[in-house]
């Protein structure tokens, strides 16, 4: 059986510690890998290389730098194919949808093409008498990234191209779930001129996360993934001095108010929560109708769609909807949660239980699944689900619905459906989320903005991608600089004092 190792040193290299985990084909439920897991030894050795190779790329003219990464996309366009299949078949998610995936990071690498741009510092010429002022954008030294399964292209090019882009190093720390793509975007941009060790892929779990978060030659660490596990990431590197951004979990509310295009809306929603077999923090996870004759409607739209969704492998090209989530336990998971929403009283319209494909019975597949009348009282609301379940929650009126999504304890994402533009006003200047759509169902931001939520979806004050992530990988030095402007006789230079 294969055994998945790590890239360090330019190359791939097996791991050390003889402790491995299972790498499932989530299609069929069968281990198809073993993927290494590194000891903190092991990721000390990845620092250090990287740590002596970064003084020369951070000296690297921007310019230069930048074109590794152009290079960079030419070499993903190339390899898109390779890339969503072995995307898919380590995660499970559609072919088109694993595309995306890798497009969607991609378009990160190309904003950060303008890093010579985004790195200039700001000049103020004559600050005082003969003074001047300047500051410069220097990059952290050795940075690292905590990235998770769902996206296992997309967010490592989140962390590792704006970082490399601004003179670091990077260690990236994949899921181990499906580890195969971030190595293989370490071979094309290896391919494309990146210097060895400038970035390291280290596999593992627990004991190399802490590793990370300990270790002194790290200066920054980001991470994607479940509110608990960011809040202690965020927690422990801060208490070891290091900058961190951790995001964490959603739930994400689509408030229909009653003058919404209706087949609009119901489309938005199957796609928005059930795309990815809903594995997205930005999938939306609850409908918020305003009005009974509203939710009425709606449901009445949902049900067909909903009915008509095909599961299934990814093999089955695009016949298939959405595929299998990607273990077994966050499949029991969720039919725990979706068997605790029945048991407090929601009404499932369409009930996903049970789902079974021939050929594929020990596959990870869930069938979708949509609730009605769920209250904010019940477990299927409270909690993050991370499956192909949608919750409908009636309200009565406009600021009813507002105040759901904005009592929530996560912020990632939300939106609304109307066809009046003082509501959509309204609700965008005042809720209290961090990414927002107006009759846009998924709000993620394009690359050249950043993409963060808030309230307990996200820890730290900058965001991802956009300005914020050059921000985040680079730290701002100000100079003070005065020069002699006169020489007194006998040769004595006479300095003049600032004002």
């Amino acid at each position: 059986m294969e055994e998945i190792g790590h890239w360090i040193g330019g190359k791939r290299v097996a791991g050390r510690s003889g402790r491995t985990a299972d790498v499932y084909n989530p299609a069929t439920g069968e281990v198809q890998a073993k993927v290494a897991l590194a000891s903190a030894a092991e990721l000390d050795a990845a620092v250090q290389a990287a740590a002596k190779a970064q003084v020369a790329w951070g000296a690297t003219n921007p310019q230069r730098r930048a074109r590794v990464l152009m290079k960079f996309v030419d070499l993903l366009n190339r390899d898109m194919d390779k890339l969503a299949e072995a995307l898919s078949r380590e995660h499970g998610k559609t072919i088109p949808d694993a595309k995306g995936d890798v497009v969607r990071g991609l378009e990160v690498v190309e904003f950060c093409i303008g890093a010579p741009h985004l790195l200039k510092g700001e000049y103020t010429d004559s600050a005082g008498p003969g003074i001047d002022m300047y500051s410069m954008r220097q990059p952290i030294g050795v940075a690292a990234g905590i990235t998770p399964f769902n996206f296992p292209a997309m967010i490592p090019m989140w962390k590792l191209a704006p970082a490399i882009a601004c003179g670091n190093a990077f260690i990236l720390k994949p899921s181990e779930r499906d580890p195969s793509v971030p190595l293989m975007l370490a071979e094309l941009l290896q391919e494309a001129g990146l210097p060895d060790n400038i970035l390291q892929v280290v596999n593992g779990d627990k004991e190399a996360v802490d590793a990370i978060l300990d270790h002194p030659g790290i200066g920054a660490v980001g991470f994607v993934g479940s509110t608990p596990i960011a809040q202690y990431i965020y927690e422990r590197g801060c208490a070891n001095g290091k900058r961190v951004q951790c995001f964490g979990g959603a739930k994400n509310h689509m408030i229909v108010m009653p003058d919404a295009d209706m087949d609009q809306a119901a489309d938005a929603l199957v796609g928005a929560g059930y795309g990815a077999a809903g594995e997205r923090c930005m999938a939306i996870s609850v409908a918020v109708p305003v009005g009974d004759e509203t939710a009425d409607r709606l449901i009445e739209k949902l049900v067909p769609k909903i009915e008509k969704l095909k599961v299934g492998p990814y093999t089955a090209g695009n016949d298939v909807d959405y595929g299998p989530v990607v273990t077994a336990a966050a499949k029991a998971n969720i039919e725990r949660l979706v068997q605790s929403g029945v048991d407090a009283g929601a009404e499932l319209v369409v009930d996903g239980r049970g789902f079974s494909l021939q050929g594929y019975e020990d596959g990870f597949f869930v069938g979708p699944h949509l609730f009605d009348k769920v209250t904010k009282d019940m477990e299927i609301y409270k909690k993050e689900i991370f499956g192909p379940v949608l919750s409908t929650v009636r309200a009565q009126s406009y600021e009813e619905a507002l105040s759901l999504a904005m009592d929530h304890e996560y912020g990632n994402g939300t939106a609304i459906f109307t066809r009046d533009g003082d509501t959509a006003r309204d609700f965008a200047n005042r809720i209290n989320i961090g990414m927002v759509g107006v009759n846009v169902p998924i709000p993620v931001p394009l690359a050249y903005h950043t993409f963060g939520g808030w309230k307990k979806s996200a820890f730290g004050d900058l965001n991802q991608h956009g300005p914020d992530a050059f921000r985040f990988y680079t730290r701002t030095k100000t100079v003070t600089a005065r020069w002699p402007s006169g020489i007194k006789e006998g040769g004595e230079f006479t300095i003049p004092l600032m004002e």
